[in-house]
């Protein structure tokens, strides 16, 4: 794997939110929630389409916590426009888990 220098990891901003609404994401490829996630007062809500449904429900991810990317471009996910990316890692059957921080804190904090 190439070898990226600090400052190429800084252009990357990696925020925390709290998602406040969830739903089955219509006409998806494959089967997704849309998420509605509160990234503070700075950055405010942002909308992200993430294919979630193997570990979550719609109901338990209101008030969960998440990281997202919310530096790259929106991107059309069927009918629906991505506006951040929200982080997982790969579970053992390929499904994905959230990447969230261990205890609460601010939304919009930023990764470093």
């Amino acid at each position: 794997m190439e070898q990226i220098t600090y400052d190429d990891f800084e252009k990357v901003d990696i925020r925390v939110g709290t998602i406040v609404e969830a739903a089955p994401l219509e006409g998806a490829r494959k089967p997704a929630f849309r998420l509605l996630i509160d990234f503070g007062p700075e950055l405010g809500t942002k909308k992200s389409s993430a294919q979630i449904t193997v570990h979550y429900t719609p109901e338990e991810l209101i008030g969960r916590q998440v990281a997202a990317v919310v530096n790259f471009p929106p991107r059309q996910i069927g009918k629906f426009m991505s506006q951040v990316l929200t982080l997982g890692f790969p579970a053992a059957d390929g499904s994905v888990v959230l990447s969230a921080p261990g205890k609460p804190v601010p939304n919009g904090g930023k990764l470093f």
